[in-house]
């Protein structure tokens, strides 16, 4: 039985931790699995990417590295986004089709897609038109891996593909106020709020819609795209399109979480970002008809849980 090396680019944020906890109980005897975080290597400088796909000789790549963070993350810093992300990206791709890794899995995100669409987005999309503009440099970078991947497979003939997940979130998440993602935002807001006895602010309107993945939810389909998924198109990982749900209703839901008594403050001065970006996933649902998402209630309650227990140690 040959034996697969299967290496996790940002192996230690929350989808490579997710990754870890799910394989507990489905690792393949026939796998072994390598988590990267950035101690091991600078995925920017090329002779340290080289160096450590060397080391490990990797015949399937899961790469989650980027540079990213939260809707104010990107503001002021699209052109960090965008070289950081480009120059990670081309290292990794090259390095895996050099090495002749056998399957290459990226992460992309919804925000790639056109600002201005129709609805429910779906894979053939892509590039319909520009991004939002407060993550377009994060959004073009990601778009361009969607192009690597064909061009890598059109003159090398390398299985390189993506998957492109709604919004993140789970343990092991990035729960700092100005950089993180609305989730563990709000999670840590109400948690401070209720210990300090102050208002809870949302930021905006609270009107937007998203439609949320739990990280663990993520991770079991990352373990099947690399071990089944052959397509090079990319696929859209996101629950159901009437789970979609506004920040309001997902901000209420932490609060019910916290048991939050106190007073509630929207912030309507503040930017929303794109008011929906429905996904379709007709596309998985035919690879996977039957699959269980957690419900935004059960995966928030366990956020927030686990963000209590590890509140000394958590990125915030």
């Amino acid at each position: 039985m040959e034996k697969k090396v299967i290496l996790v680019t940002g192996g230690s944020g929350q989808v490579g931790k997710a990754i870890q906890k799910v394989l507990k109980d489905d690792k393949k005897e026939d796998e072994e699995w390598i988590f990267l975080s950035s101690k091991d290597a600078n995925l920017l400088n090329k002779p340290e990417t080289y160096a450590v796909f060397e080391k490990y000789k990797p015949t399937h790549v899961i790469h989650l590295a980027a540079t990213d963070g939260g809707q104010y993350a990107h503001i002021g810093h699209s052109c960090e986004f965008f070289r950081d992300n480009m120059n990670m990206n081309d290292n990794i791709l090259e390095v895996s089709c050099k090495m002749e890794v056998k399957k290459l899995v990226s992460c992309l995100s919804t925000c790639i897609f056109p600002d201005r669409t129709t609805y429910p987005i779906d894979e053939t999309m892509i590039h319909n038109g520009p991004p939002h503009q407060t993550s377009f440099g994060f959004s073009y970078a990601k778009r361009m891996m969607e192009v690597l991947n064909r061009a890598y497979n059109e003159e090398r003939g390398c299985i390189f593909t993506s998957l492109i997940p709604c919004n993140i979130f789970g343990p092991h998440d990035n729960f700092n106020v100005s950089l993180g993602h609305v989730i563990p935002v709000l999670i840590n807001k109400a948690y401070e709020a209720k210990k300090n006895g102050t208002p809870f602010e949302i930021w905006g309107s609270g009107e937007a819609m998203r439609q949320f993945i739990f990280s663990e939810d993520l991770a079991k389909l990352f373990i099947w795209a690399v071990r089944e998924y052959e397509e090079i198109e990319p696929l859209i990982i996101a629950p159901d399109e009437a789970d979609e749900i506004s920040i309001k209703d997902v901000a209420r839901m932490i609060l019910e979480a916290f048991d939050f008594q106190g007073e509630i403050k929207f912030m309507p001065g503040m930017e929303d970002g794109q008011l929906k970006k429905t996904a379709s996933n007709a596309k998985l649902r035919k690879y996977l008809p039957q699959f269980q998402f957690t419900s935004n209630r059960k995966a928030i309650m366990e956020t927030v849980q686990w963000f209590k227990d590890n509140f000394e140690t958590a990125r915030k």
